[in-house]
């Protein structure tokens, strides 16, 4: 390592059946791998909470890394499945926050590859030097930045997101209640990607009118939003009851959060 050189944090959720084991045979067998990792066991990756991953991130670590068994090896069946989904999602919602969603990857690593866990390792710390550090990184976060990433998290965290993710292969296998089947390209394409973006922009609103009372006008100005989008994402906030009118400024109604977010 160059002196001065800037060492990435990087925290790895690693599936008990799997990755975890591959990291151990790695340590057992001496592979030599880079000490900038921070396992965290769990027993699938399809229970790697995406909020958890991005609160990650929001704390100042460099990049997270979710490791699974291979598809097919799951030993729950589907859990590799459910987390290459979450984190299809949080790819997205990453680049639609600013913050590069290289700093998040997704790796399949059986019992017996020890030496390929510690390539991976190697790996994704040679990209976060290129990245460079986390812009959120204590103790001078970008503001606006974490504020984003803040709601990327309240969007993910969403009852409508948490639906669309978790039934996304029923969806396309089985069909909704009438029977019609939603190709998945059309389901990543447009469907979840359009539900993404919509969630995470009225995350940003409620996030905004938490902190202040705000008109649509003024809401659109420091989002750099088109007003009339704006004014659609309040109605629908207003009919969750998760916005209310506050007053009236001359002829511009006044909105704020009506909960803490």
């Amino acid at each position: 390592m160059a002196e001065g050189q800037f060492e990435p944090l990087i925290v790895a959720f690693c599936c008990n059946w799997c990755a975890y084991a591959g990291a151990d045979l790695a340590g057992t067998s001496r592979i030599q791998y880079p000490t900038n990792i921070r396992i965290v066991r769990v027993m699938c990756s399809g229970r790697v909470e995406p909020a958890i991953v991005l609160e990650a991130l929001e704390g100042g670590v460099d990049g997270v890394l979710i490791a699974g068994c291979h598809p097919g090896d799951c030993h729950y069946l589907e859990g590799n499945y459910y987390a290459e989904l979450r984190f299809k999602a949080l790819r997205e919602l990453l680049r639609l926050s600013g913050l590069e969603p290289g700093r998040l990857r997704l790796e399949w690593i059986s019992a017996s590859e020890g030496k390929k866990f510690a390539q991976v390792v190697s790996e994704f710390v040679e990209q976060l030097r290129a990245l460079g550090p986390s812009p959120l990184k204590p103790p001078r976060p970008d503001e606006n930045l974490l504020l984003r990433v803040r709601a990327a998290k309240l969007a993910i965290s969403s009852f409508r997101l948490r639906v669309l993710v978790g039934r996304e292969r029923h969806l396309a296998e089985v069909g909704n209640v009438y029977g019609e089947k939603i190709p998945y390209e059309e389901l990543e394409e447009r469907v979840l990607r359009d539900a993404l973006r919509a969630e995470y922009e009225r995350s940003l609103i409620l996030l905004k009118l938490s902190e202040k009372p705000m008109s649509v006008k003024a809401l659109a100005e420091e989002l750099g939003m088109d007003a009339s989008r704006v004014l659609r994402h309040v109605v629908v906030l207003r009919a969750r009851r998760q916005v209310e009118l506050h007053g009236v400024e001359g002829t511009s109604p006044i909105y704020r959060a009506s909960l803490e977010v």
